[in-house]
C-alpha cells in the first residue's frame, strides 16, 4: 500500500531575515526528521529560495501558471499551505486542505484603512471557506479568525511554532561590535515593531542599543527619536544580519527588547530567551503566551512607565536569578513538537 502523500508550500520564504523563512526552515527541516516514513513528502518552493532542505525532500518549484492551473493538482493527499499569502490556490489542487494563518495584523494596526481591511477579509475568507483545517500559531490568532469568520469555529487548530537554538561559534565576530553593554532587538522596520519606542530605555543609563532587520523609511522615526533623547551615538541600526550575527547579538546583549503592538508569534523572544536572557515585550497580541510568566510586559507605552519597567525588570532578572527561568520557558517551543502536531493532522485530516 503506497504511503499518503503530502505537499507543504514554503514559498514564501525569500527574505532570509524574515519570520517566514524561519518557519519554514524550522518547520521543513522537522518534518522531515519526524516523519518516519508516515508520508511522501514534497516542497512547494521558489526557484531562488536560498535554502534547499539540503536535498533531502524532492521539491516543486513555483511557476506563474500555477494560479491558473496546477499540473500536480490530483497527486497529493494533503496540501499544506503554510501561510495565508496562498501562491498556490487552495482550489488548484484536489486534496485535503489545510492552511496555516500567521497573523490577521492587519485589523489590529491603527492606520489599516477600513476599506482595505474589508478587502482583506473578504479574500482571507475565501481562502478559509476552501480549506478543510486551519492552524493558528497562537491561541491569539484563533481567537481573532474565530472572531472575523465563526463559520470556520469547527475546523481550527492551534499549534504553536517552534525556535531554533542557534549556536554561538566562539570565533565569529560580527561586522558591528558594540563597545558598552547593549540592549538587542531584529525585526523589519515597521510602525508595528515599535522599535521608535526604544531610544527611551537609553536615559540615564549607558546602555548601547543593537537594532537588526530590513531598513525601511520607519528608520528617520527610530533616529528622531534617538535624537530626542540625545542617544544618537548609542542606537544601531544595523540592516540585516546572518545567523551567526544574530547568535552573538542574543549571547552578548544585557536584554531583548520586543514591544510589537502586532504579532501573531514572536519567534526572536523565544531565540533570546534560549540564551538565558531578560526579554522585555508588550503584553498585546500574542506575545503573553510567548514570553509566558518570565517576560517582564509594558503595559503602555508611555516612556516613563516603559523605563519603570525595564529598569526594575532588570533588577529582578539579576537578583533572583532567572535565566535558566528564560531557559526553560523556551524549551517548551521546538520544531520537533510541531513537527509532529502537524504530521498528525496531516493523518488526523485523511480519515475526515
Amino acid at each position: 500500500m503506497s504511503k499518503p502523500s503530502v505537499l507543504v508550500t514554503f514559498d514564501s520564504m525569500k527574505d532570509a531575515n524574515c519570520g517566514y523563512f524561519s518557519f519554514g526552515k524550522g518547520l521543513g527541516d522537522a518534518l522531515i526528521q519526524e516523519n518516519h516514513g508516515k508520508f511522501t513528502l514534497k516542497y512547494y518552493l521558489f526557484k531562488k529560495t536560498q535554502y534547499l532542505f539540503n536535498g533531502l525532500v524532492d521539491i516543486i518549484y513555483l511557476t506563474k501558471l500555477d494560479r491558473l492551473f496546477f499540473r500536480q493538482k490530483n497527486d497529493f493527499d494533503v496540501v499544506h499551505l503554510s501561510d495565508q499569502t496562498c501562491r498556490l490556490r487552495p482550489n488548484r489542487v484536489n486534496a485535503k486542505k489545510i492552511m496555516t494563518i500567521h497573523d490577521m495584523n492587519k485589523v489590529h494596526l491603527k492606520f489599516s484603512r477600513p476599506h482595505r481591511i474589508k478587502v482583506y477579509l473578504k479574500k482571507l475568507g475565501k481562502l478559509i471557506s476552501q480549506c478543510d483545517n486551519i492552524v493558528c500559531i497562537s491561541e491569539f490568532v484563533a481567537n481573532d479568525v474565530k472572531h472575523y469568520f465563526p463559520e470556520a469555529s469547527n475546523k481550527i487548530s492551534v499549534i504553536y511554532n517552534g525556535a531554533d537554538k542557534l549556536i554561538s561559534d566562539e570565533n565569529h565576530q560580527p561586522a558591528f561590535k558594540p563597545g558598552k553593554k547593549f540592549l538587542f532587538t531584529i525585526g523589519l522596520l515597521s510602525v508595528q515593531k515599535g522599535f521608535h519606542l526604544l531610544p527611551a530605555l537609553l536615559k540615564d543609563n549607558d546602555f548601547e542599543l543593537v537594532i537588526a532587520g530590513r531598513e525601511t523609511p520607519h528608520k528617520e522615526r527610530i533616529l528622531e527619536e534617538a535624537k530626542k533623547y540625545n542617544c544618537q551615538n548609542r542606537v544601531h541600526i544595523i540592516g540585516q544580519i546572518s545567523d551567526e550575527d544574530k547568535a552573538w547579538y542574543y549571547k552578548n546583549c544585557s536584554a531583548f527588547l520586543f514591544p510589537s503592538i502586532a504579532e501573531g508569534f514572536g519567534l526572536p523572544v523565544i531565540e533570546a530567551m534560549h540564551f538565558g536572557k531578560p526579554v522585555f515585550l508588550s503584553k498585546f497580541t500574542s506575545l503573553p503566551e510567548v514570553g509566558g510568566d518570565v517576560a517582564y510586559y509594558f503595559d503602555s507605552f508611555e516612556p516613563e512607565h516603559m523605563q519603570d519597567v525595564f529598569k526594575k525588570g532588570l533588577i529582578d532578572f539579576t537578583q533572583n536569578d532567572r535565566n535558566k527561568e528564560a531557559i526553560v520557558q523556551a524549551e517548551k517551543f521546538s520544531w520537533k513538537i510541531t513537527a509532529n502536531q502537524y504530521l498528525d493532522l496531516y493523518q488526523e485530516i485523511l480519515h475526515k
